[in-house]
């Protein structure tokens, strides 16, 4: 096993074993991830890994919005609800403006929300695994430029999330 499969390894064991919340941190970790590889590829002048990036952004920040329960999260559900719906369309639009402000900007965003969640881990107890994200983040050098990026389609297939 090389370097890269032991990482890959290592993330989706952790993930899986991490209680809803600590996903929750770890899809922001991603965000931030694919947000801060936007911001070097339109640096470099790479189009298509830019686009990538910005396009995982966003089905990770679909799932996060996808998986919010407005019955028991009330206000602060519809609060995430506005800021998933906010931040999309800066993506969408900082990809087709190629805007290094924008994408400096989501990155400050997404931190201080990762802060927050990160802080609400350490406060609630563990429990088990949820089975709800449905999310694989396969390193993206896998994945041949522009290919769409892999969601499992079935909740609870016993895969679980992957990061």
């Amino acid at each position: 096993m090389n370097n890269h499969e032991s990482a890959a390894a290592y993330q989706q064991s952790s993930a899986f074993c991490d209680s809803a919340v600590g996903q929750v941190v770890a899809l922001y970790d991603r965000v931030l991830r694919d947000l801060r590889q936007a911001i070097h590829s339109l640096e470099a002048g790479q189009i298509e890994r830019r686009v990538s990036s910005l396009n995982h952004a966003l089905t990770i920040i679909g799932e996060l919005q996808g998986v919010l329960d407005f019955e028991r999260g009330g206000d602060v559900a519809g609060q995430l609800n506005s800021f998933y719906n906010v931040t999309r369309a800066m993506v969408m639009q900082a990809g087709v403006s190629r805007s290094l402000a924008s994408l400096e900007e989501l990155v400050a965003m997404f931190t201080r929300m990762r802060v927050a969640w990160a802080q609400v881990e350490k406060t609630v107890a563990p429990v088990e695994p949820t089975q709800r994200m449905r999310i694989t983040c396969q390193p993206q050098a896998a994945l041949p430029p522009g290919a769409p990026i892999p969601i499992e389609s079935t909740p609870g297939s016993g895969a679980g999330w992957r990061a």
